[in-house]
């Protein structure tokens, strides 16, 4: 069954495109769910207008997330976390812990599930963790982990806010 695509779907195609799927596939589940329409001539001109309209919107969604992705390209997150004798720390940095500190440093808000973290953090050290904003947006985080109560660097960065010593 040929169908015209509505919305992008993963692995069949984009917007506009006429891709042939099976017909319980089409039924069952891309009609239902509006992501797709029956091939007619009809269905071709509405789908040209719907698509003009999402490439403009598609245009701006893109520019914003690309001045999104700048903002958190040029912004360092320093975490500080507890390490035992030999700099080994005690628990790890995941992508939820990114984001609070992101927040709480730059006051950026982001969503955990687009950082591309594939196993969590567990060394001191400068990382590169990847963050789709978009999706075709890709930006690279910088991630530095101290050691708690260890200034953040020697260059006048901020130092990462230490838990109250006894």
């Amino acid at each position: 069954m040929e169908v015209i695509l509505r919305e992008h779907v993963e692995n069949l195609g984009r917007r506009g495109d006429v891709v042939k799927v099976a017909a319980g596939y089409a039924r069952n589940y891309l009609l239902p769910h509006k992501l797709a329409l029956v091939v007619n001539e009809g269905n071709r001109r509405q789908i040209e207008k719907e698509k003009q309209i999402a490439e403009a919107r598609e245009a701006r969604e893109k520019a914003t997330a690309e001045a999104f992705a700048a903002r958190l390209a040029a912004a360092e997150v320093v975490i500080a976390r507890k390490v035992g004798e030999h700099d080994v720390l005690y628990g790890s940095v995941t992508a939820a812990d990114i984001v609070h500190a992101l927040a709480a440093q730059h006051q950026i808000e982001f969503d955990r599930k687009k950082i591309q973290l594939q196993e969590p953090i567990k060394a001191l050290g400068d990382f590169e963790v990847p963050a789709r904003v978009h999706r075709e947006v890709a930006v690279t985080l910088k991630v530095k982990v101290v050691a708690e109560g260890q200034p953040a660097g020697a260059a006048g960065e901020p130092a990462a806010p230490q838990a109250a010593t006894e």
